[in-house]
């Protein structure tokens, strides 16, 4: 039984993690949020809304500076202050923002958001326990091989994620009439955007898909989907 204490302990930490994040994230949206209301964009999330067969699709400011789009675990879509700023710019277009509505309702209706939250603390639960396995044949070096590990597999869950985020955009977007050009230019655009915008990347640039093969991805999509029509 003894062996075994260091799995339960991880589990339970896993899961005092969960419900401390899903709170924190929580609060913090609630109070450091408020809906968007700007008309060009709201046309955009019509469409996107029409096509969806919603009455609605409703997107939040998220008062921070960093360059960022994200979907809260309880389904709410939110962009950052700074990510509108560069809409009010020019920097970026009313289609881009919609790409990036898009691309998080992708992680909203895939599931994504609220498995993030889970993995996050079930990647905590696993570190720890292989920090106690690996320690006990390898002390000193166990935390930093466990860490290494940890990263590894969360990089790898999270290219998943995004991939399918961008499938279902790319999807969305097409059956709004908007098209996955603005997608794929707005890739080639956030490196750009967020250098020096609070030092923080975007999710989807984090242990991601290069832009580049996220591109191509979204091209063999809509080859597929012309040779549908064609044949």
């Amino acid at each position: 039984m003894l062996k075994f204490t260091p799995i339960l302990l991880a589990l339970l930490y896993a899961l005092a993690m969960y419900r401390f994040s899903v709170w924190r994230t929580t609060r913090e949206l609630d109070t450091q949020s408020t809906e968007l209301a700007d008309p060009r964009l709201r046309a955009m999330t019509d469409r996107l809304a029409r096509a969806l067969d919603l009455p609605r699709v409703r997107v939040h400011i998220y008062e921070i500076d960093p360059v960022n789009g994200l979907a809260a675990p309880d389904g709410r879509i939110f962009i950052t202050r700074g990510f509108y700023r560069k809409f009010q710019t020019g920097e970026v277009t009313a289609e881009e923002m919609a790409s990036v509505i898009a691309h998080e309702l992708g992680h909203v209706a895939l599931g994504h958001s609220r498995r993030r939250m889970i993995d996050f603390s079930g990647q905590n639960a696993l570190r720890t326990a292989l920090a106690m396995v690996i320690s006990r044949f390898l002390p000193g070096v166990g935390v930093w091989i466990a860490n290494a590990l940890t990263t590894l597999l969360a990089a790898r869950l999270s290219r998943g994620d995004e991939y399918e985020a961008d499938a279902y955009a790319a999807a969305l977007l097409t059956k709004a009439g908007i098209g996955t050009d603005p997608q794929k230019s707005l890739f080639k655009k956030l490196e750009a955007l967020t250098n020096g915008a609070g030092g923080t990347m975007p999710a989807w640039l984090l242990s991601h898909p290069k832009t580049a093969e996220r591109i191509a991805a979204i091209q063999k999509l809509e080859d597929r989907w012309q040779h549908r029509t064609v044949t």
